[in-house]
């Protein structure tokens, strides 16, 4: 597995470069790093999957969909268990060939994103489970996964960005959240259907509500990856609806429990939640519809 040295190196940093900085890319940096995660993370490996990795990829994949990953057109499950290991041993630049050449298949950039790289990551989830690698290696690997979700993301097409435009929105992991692998995913999604999408990634509340307040935007949109932010989600609504530049904002959730009680989202103020990039697409689409249809009316 390559060194935080020669990740941070590189002339364009990955997303972990500033964690490298923080704890610094020698021995001593590395143990201070293992030792925040050990008492970050004390809970078991199996609760601490499924309630922080796999819940912020259920939103790029559907955790309902019955297909099995070979049904899937142009990926198969080869592809998935070959990606899995180089996302933990390769540099992001010997990551994104390897995605090249199945995108030479004549694979889609939204197939790749959504039916291989967010299963991907889940599989990384599936081997720190299995004790195949450690907090260190999937965070790094879920590091490269977002690097090339950028980077393929960056290809598409100017006029399909542009085809829909005129509606703006924000994502945002709830703060406190560790992973945003699946907050990068929805919201290169987004950007591709033709939404302008800004994305927030490891912001205090302050920092969520301010820019809220600043900036126009039809849409917010919240993962939340642990049970235990629910108790401050309400509040934290509240506060975004209360400073909104848009009175009339749509406000979604996303996450493993409110896949398991979509009736919830609307009690924690929410104005509605799906378990998947596609159906969210769709679902927002609709609550903006209704919303300037209201204003319109009014």
């Amino acid at each position: 597995m390559p060194s935080l040295a020669r990740i941070e190196s590189k002339t364009r940093p990955l997303a972990g470069a500033g964690l490298a900085r923080r704890f610094g890319a020698d021995a001593h940096g590395l143990k201070s790093f293992r030792t925040l995660a050990t008492v970050d993370y004390d809970r078991s490996l199996s609760t601490l999957i499924e309630s922080e990795i796999i819940p912020r990829l259920m939103i790029a994949h559907a955790a309902d969909t019955p297909e099995p990953a070979t049904a899937i057109a142009g990926i198969d499950a080869q592809d998935i268990e070959a990606l899995a290991p180089l996302a933990l041993e390769v540099e992001a630049d010997a990551l994104l060939v390897h995605i090249e050449a199945i995108l030479a298949r004549g694979v889609s950039v939204d197939t790749v994103m959504v039916d291989l790289l967010a299963p991907t990551a889940r599989l990384l989830g599936e081997f720190w489970e299995g004790d195949r690698c450690d907090f260190v290696d999937v965070t790094m690997g879920l590091w490269r996964l977002q690097e090339v979700v950028h980077e393929i993301a960056a290809r598409m097409p100017a006029d399909r960005m542009l085809a829909i435009g005129g509606h703006r929105a924000l994502f945002a992991s709830m703060p406190g959240d560790q992973h945003n692998f699946g907050t990068v995913v929805v919201d290169e999604l987004f950007r591709r259907d033709g939404w302008t999408t800004d994305r927030m990634s490891g912001a205090r509340t302050p920092d969520l509500v301010r820019r809220v307040g600043d900036d126009w935007f039809d849409m917010v949109g919240l993962t939340v990856s642990c049970d235990c932010h629910i108790a401050t989600l309400t509040s934290v609504i509240a506060a975004l609806r209360n400073v909104s530049r848009n009175p009339r904002v749509c406000i979604m959730v996303g996450g493993r429990i409110f896949n398991a009680d979509p009736e919830l989202a609307m009690k924690v103020g929410a104005d509605g939640t799906a378990c998947d990039a596609r159906r969210a697409l769709k679902v927002a689409a609709d609550l903006v519809r209704v919303r300037e249809g209201e204003t319109l009316s009014a």
